[in-house]
Formats: structure tokens, C-alpha cells, sequence
């Protein structure tokens, strides 16, 4: 069971209203985007669905059903007040893009906020589609849900598959945030291993930070990696109150000009914009945890509204500190010498270390039940253990074979983000409402979705090229 470590508590059933008790898993929320995402979209009973039953005793027909609206109990205890969805939704959106939003806009131009504020209001917008995708279909309980419920299990699969990758490519995000910055935070430390000889001292530093983490992939009591992964949150105000504390108090200052556009720059970051506010896996969870769930809308656009103007100053405020020597990181580009650099170095780099066992407790929860039912709790801790363990080292390999952040970022967003928060929820909410829509309803969704694929297709070609360009100098090199 999830502890209480806020207020709200989700809890999210099986479909069938037979659903054996283990099925009922407790989901506290969690501020950092990603990890959150991760828990809601998959403690539930997506698993099953995926795999044809073999996590739970549901039948063919049952799985059938789950579109289908008659006979519709509602299970999900909702016990969120608007104030509180809208504190929930905003800790949802703030993760990873707060590193990057100065360094997106200096590349991109001032004139690129456009892009970051319009961003965030479609996405405002598909937010709101989903809504209204869940109102056409009480049923659902998740994003796979409701891409079932348009397109059945190709839709499922498509929206798991999608989501599988966001998670995989964030891992890797997030190990290379922790080698960037706590490289820098020790820089000066000599470190060598007999074993490892071909190792540097940052290859070394970053393993044993993950190697710290590595037990908790093993913890069974999901309240402790709720109290751990809530460590994040921390982290993440001390990140964004070490920038305004440079620029408040004019430690740093802000006498940069910031290019007007770079327009050939644009696809190379514009899937950093739109991983900044990628939470959409997580919003049919919230809009069923509302006492009302009329007002999500409203509790979404007032979330969007404060994500927007929190990234847009953060960005127009590292751009003009640091200007063309700004990080794809910010904390990269603090005055070493200080201690609040100091400070936010080491926030940046203990964030993933208290992520890694949130983020992996899907695939934990999702192993455990795919093992047979013979086997004892000890053997299903061991192997799914074992194996969150050893996802956990390959992520770590790639993420120091290719420690390029800004790339895998933007490729993130553009391979997927795009899909997830724009593409998707406009194509779930043509289908599923396509005998009631109007043709301007129709006209406007067909171009947002047209748009998120022209963005995600130009910035995964651009990222891809960047990311491979990279590592053909290195290697060179």
C-alpha cells in the first residue's frame, strides 16, 4: 500500500467489479511528472488487459467488455477537491523540462516562447479532449483505457508501446542528469578501480550513485519508495530557488541579450517544450479522483496557466543570466565558486537517485503478477528484484554511451511526447466523438493532430541527426 504522503489518495480497481482485493492499489501522488506517470498509468489493471489475462482471471469477454459502457459500476474513490487536483496536476508537470527551458529559448530565440506558451495551451486543450473522452466512456480508468475504448486493443497496445519508451528514454534522462551534475559537484576527484581501468572517474562517480540507488528496486513496502520518491519534490524547489535566488539578488547578472529566432533551431528543441509539460498518462486517473469531475477543465487550465508562467520566466530568466554559455542544464551554468551552485548541483543530482524505485514499481508491480501463483513472495521479490536491477544497469550504460541530455531529451518529446499529449488524445476524441462533432470541432483537432505529428517527426529527425553527430565527433575524437 501507498502511504499517505499528501492528502489525496487514488485508488484504482480493476474493471470487473469482482476484482479480487490484491487488485486495489492504493497510488499516492508524486510531484515529478515522469514517476508519477509511471505508478498511476500502470498499478492498475492495464497489465492484465495487455497480456491477455495472465495477471488476473478475467476471461476473453471480460477484457471485451471493458468498452463496453453498460451495466458501468464505479469504483474509483473520488475524494480530490479542485484545489487539491490542481496542486497535483501542477507537481505533475514540473520535472525534467526546468533543467532545459532557458537553454530551449536561448537556442530558439525569444521569440520561441511563442512556441513554448502555445505549446502548453494545446496541450491545456487535448488535456481537456481526454476529459471528455472519459465522459463518452465511464468505464475507462486510464490513457490505455481510453485508446481501447476508440480503437480498441490496437489502440491499447499502441498507447502501452508509446508509454513504455517515454519511460525507458526518461530513465535515461534522468542517469544523465545525475552523471552531469555530480561530476560537477566533485569535480577534482580522482577515481580508479583495478578492474575498470577504462573507466573515467565521472563513468565511476555516476555507477556508484546508481549503484546507491539499486537497492531500492528491491523494496516491497510501497510506502517507502512513496517517502523516498517524495525527496524529488525537495530537490526540485531547491533547483528552481537557486536561479531566482542568483537573479533576485543580482548575484549573477542578467545583462544578456537573447537572439530574436533561430528558426533552423526550432525542430531541435521544440521537443524539449513539449516534454516540459508531458502528464497526460496521468490525467484520466485525476479527473476520476475529483469529487467533480466537471471541473477538471477548469482545475487543468488554471494548472497550465501557473506550469506555463513558471517555465516561461525560468527561461527568459537563465537566458539573460548566462546567455549563449547556458546549459542544456541550468545548474551547469551556476558560478561554481557559490554555495547555492553547490546546493542545486547536488539537488540535480540525488533527484534521479530518489526517482529510480518509483519509476520502476509499474514493472515491479507488473512481474510480480505475471509469475505464477505457486511461486513463494520471497521468489517473486528475488526475480522481480533481479530484474528492475538489471534494466537498471543497461540504462546506466546507455545513458554513459550516449551522456548527451538535450538529445535524448528532445528525442523523448519529439519520438513520443508529441504522440502521448497532442497526436493521441486529438485522434482518441475524433473517434470516439465523431457523430456529435461539429466541422469546426473536426477542422480544429485534425489540425492540432496534423501539427504534433509535423513537430514530433521534424524534431525526432533533428534530435536523431544531432544525437548521431555527436557521438561520430566523440568517437573521432
Amino acid at each position: 500500500m501507498w502511504n499517505k504522503i499528501q492528502k489525496s489518495i487514488w485508488k484504482l480497481p480493476c474493471p470487473e467489479a469482482d476484482s479480487p482485493p490484491h487488485q486495489n492499489i492504493q497510488v499516492a501522488t508524486e510531484t515529478d511528472v515522469h514517476g508519477e506517470k509511471l505508478a498511476l498509468q500502470w498499478v492498475g489493471c492495464d497489465a492484465c488487459v495487455e497480456n491477455k489475462g495472465s495477471m488476473c482471471d478475467h476471461s476473453t469477454q471480460d477484457l471485451k467488455s471493458v468498452v463496453n459502457e453498460a451495466d458501468v459500476e464505479d469504483h474509483t474513490e473520488a475524494n480530490s477537491s479542485f484545489a487539491h487536483s490542481v496542486i497535483n496536476m501542477i507537481g505533475m508537470l514540473i520535472g525534467l523540462g526546468q533543467l532545459s527551458s532557458s537553454y530551449a529559448l536561448e537556442n530558439g530565440g525569444w521569440a520561441s516562447a511563442f512556441l513554448l506558451v502555445g505549446i502548453g495551451v494545446i496541450c491545456a486543450y487535448t488535456s481537456h479532449l481526454l476529459a471528455k473522452c472519459l465522459e463518452k466512456s465511464p468505464r475507462s480508468r486510464s490513457y490505455a483505457d481510453i485508446g481501447q475504448h476508440a480503437f480498441g486493443s490496437r489502440g491499447r497496445v499502441l498507447a502501452l508501446t508509446f508509454i513504455d519508451v517515454e519511460i525507458f528514454l526518461t530513465l535515461v534522462s534522468y542517469t544523465i542528469a545525475l552523471h552531469d551534475n555530480l561530476t560537477t559537484v566533485l569535480a577534482g576527484t580522482q577515481l580508479r578501480l583495478p578492474i575498470w581501468t577504462k573507466l573515467s572517474t565521472s563513468q565511476l562517480l555516476t555507477m556508484i550513485g546508481v549503484l546507491i540507488a539499486l537497492p531500492s528496486l528491491w523494496l516491497t513496502d510501497l510506502s517507502s519508495i512513496s517517502y523516498l520518491s517524495s525527496g524529488g519534490v525537495l530537490m526540485s524547489i531547491i533547483i528552481f530557488t537557486s536561479v531566482a535566488y542568483l537573479a533576485i539578488f543580482q548575484v549573477v547578472k542578467a545583462n544578456h541579450s537573447i537572439p530574436v529566432l533561430h528558426l533552423h533551431k526550432i525542430p531541435a528543441i521544440s521537443g524539449i517544450y513539449i516534454f516540459s509539460y508531458a502528464g497526460h498518462i496521468v490525467f484520466p486517473n485525476l479527473y476520476k479522483s475529483m469529487k467533480d469531475p466537471s471541473r477538471f477543465t477548469k482545475a487543468s487550465t488554471v494548472s497550465f496557466a501557473s506550469v506555463i508562467a513558471l517555465y516561461t520566466s525560468l527561461a527568459f530568466t537563465g537566458a539573460k543570466l548566462f546567455g549563449p554559455e547556458v546549459s542544456s542544464q541550468i545548474t551547469l551554468s551556476m558560478p561554481r565558486h557559490l554555495i547555492i551552485t553547490r546546493i542545486a548541483l547536488w539537488a540535480t543530482a540525488i533527484a534521479p537517485m530518489t526517482k529510480y524505485a518509483l519509476m520502476f514499481a509499474p514493472f515491479s508491480v507488473q512481474i510480480e503478477q505475471s509469475l505464477p501463483g505457486s511461486f513463494s513472495a520471497r521468489t517473486k521479490t528475488i526475480i522481480r528484484g533481479a530484474v528492475g536491477s538489471l534494466l537498471l544497469l543497461i540504462i546506466l550504460t546507455i545513458a554513459l554511451s550516449v551522456p548527451y541530455f538535450e538529445h535524448v531529451l528532445n528525442l523523448t518529446g519529439s519520438l513520443v511526447s508529441y504522440s502521448i499529449c497532442i497526436v493521441f488524445p486529438c485522434a482518441f476524441y475524433i473517434k470516439i466523438s465523431s457523430a456529435q462533432l461539429s466541422t469546426f470541432s473536426l477542422i480544429l483537432n485534425a489540425t492540432l493532430l496534423a501539427l504534433g505529428l509535423l513537430l514530433g517527426v521534424a524534431g525526432t529527425i533533428s534530435s536523431s541527426k544531432s544525437l548521431f553527430t555527436s557521438l561520430k565527433r566523440d568517437h573521432s575524437a
